[in-house]
């Protein structure tokens, strides 16, 4: 699959695209905590976590949207890399061990960048949903991205 990277110019409010999955595994869980430095109990102790109103194993709040994030890298639907202004996320519901993940994103408001000539703003309303077609999280991407270039 060859994957064309657009432009600002090339998006129109309304795009939307749906990433590739990601399955959830407590390896995965497990090398989060420790590339953060987060072992909360609940995300790596499963005695602990089973005892938990979770009832088990679940995914750092974070780790769900670095997965997001990543998805969308992976995305058919690209940008040329630009430059991410923030996040507004919010966490739905716990994600499990062995949660298969997709994305599902859309292209929101756009701008042109006022402080900077040659990009553009653009706003990416994404839902991180399980193989349930529950949302488990969601929230919204800034995000700079450069223009085409004027002949």
């Amino acid at each position: 699959m060859t994957i064309q990277e657009k432009y600002w110019d090339d998006a129109q409010e309304g795009d939307e695209c749906i990433s590739p999955e990601y399955t959830v595994t407590k390896e995965r869980i497990l090398a989060y905590a420790d590339l953060t430095g987060d072992h909360t109990p609940v995300h790596v102790d499963e005695a602990y976590a089973n005892a938990s109103h979770f009832g088990c194993l679940v995914a750092h709040g974070l780790f769900g949207l670095s997965i997001a994030d990543g998805l969308k890298t992976q995305s058919e639907f690209r940008f040329l890399p630009g430059m991410s202004l923030g996040w507004t996320w919010d966490f739905v519901l716990p994600i499990k061990v062995n949660d298969v993940l997709h994305v599902k994103f859309r292209v929101g408001a756009m701008r042109p960048s006022n402080s900077k000539p040659g990009w553009g703003i653009v706003v990416l309303p994404s839902e991180l949903v399980n193989q349930k077609g529950e949302v488990v999280q969601r929230g919204e991407h800034r995000l700079m991205i450069p223009r085409r270039p004027q002949a």
